[in-house]
């Protein structure tokens, strides 16, 4: 059988069941992710080619491997295989729709002799969030204002490449408008390099969601979107709170279509603009 390109053996993959508890709480542990007790499939998946690298014979050989001498770099390895890292170009079009029609207008208005506007990406994995939004803010005029996009990431892999800022075909025709592609992009043989004039704006940094977050802010809009659903009740509560404290009095965060921040009314209000869900700090 054949897993995220590596041939390895259906026996070999295997996961005995005191290891798939192990690796859920080092999962857990690391990251606050909850994977539940269905996902042998991703867990073969993603970590047969942490096995075939390492010449060990099965998913049972890296976890007695783990357990045996706490290595910790393959440890991260396995940490950050198990995170998920889906992500396009201006997803879910409703929110910069939103962003450009009510968000920057007022912002444009009250910072008109600061002129300086500051944006957080949370869980920005290869950085196309991120992207995305600083394209949009040159669109709307804004190349003179002093504009600081933070970008973070609990994984390294995935912050190396946003760094990088080259795209595969298949990831620029995601959401990205052609007319934004010929504008901000340069192909170098199959990739698509992003031009330095949006990159310039971003500032990609390493963070786990669970740590305090109040030295970050004040932004004015924060991303932080398909990331809850990974977290039990307890952990996106904690998340949510510590999101609030980094936001400007009526800044904005912004979640996942199928998230909402529960219970933290106090915090926050929800707010209809379009199609699009916003989070108004109090």
């Amino acid at each position: 059988m054949t897993v995220g390109g590596w041939n390895v053996s259906s026996s070999s993959i295997a996961i005995q069941s005191e290891n798939y508890r192990f690796l859920q709480e080092q999962v857990y542990s690391h990251t606050g992710i909850v994977l539940e007790d269905d996902k042998q499939y991703l867990f073969e998946c993603r970590l047969a080619p942490i096995v075939s690298q390492l010449g060990l014979g099965s998913i049972n050989d890296l976890c007695a491997l783990l357990r045996e001498s706490r290595e910790a770099e393959v440890g991260c390895q396995v940490v950050e295989a198990m995170t998920t890292n889906e992500t396009y170009f201006f997803r879910d079009p409703a929110h910069y729709d939103a962003i450009r029609s009510v968000l920057l207008p007022r912002l444009k208005q009250e910072r008109r002799d600061t002129r300086k506007l500051r944006f957080w990406s949370a869980a920005a994995s290869t950085g196309q969030e991120a992207y995305s939004l600083s394209m949009a803010l040159l669109e709307e005029g804004l190349s003179d204002w002093n504009i600081q996009i933070l970008a973070t990431d609990i994984s390294s892999r995935v912050l190396d490449r946003a760094r990088g800022a080259c795209f595969q075909q298949i990831e620029v025709n995601r959401g990205l408008p052609a007319a934004l592609l010929v504008k901000y992009f340069n192909r170098s043989g199959l990739v698509w390099q992003l031009s330095e004039a949006v990159r310039r704006l971003v500032h990609f940094e390493k963070l786990d969601l669970r740590q305090s977050m109040a030295a970050l802010g004040p932004f004015d809009l924060v991303f932080c979107r398909n990331v809850m659903i990974y977290f039990d009740a307890e952990t996106k509560q904690k998340i949510l709170k510590e999101l609030h404290v980094t936001l400007s009095s009526g800044g904005w965060l912004m979640l996942g279509g199928s998230e909402t921040a529960f219970d933290i009314e106090e915090w926050f209000e929800r707010q209809t603009i379009g199609n699009a869900i916003v989070y108004v700090a109090r």
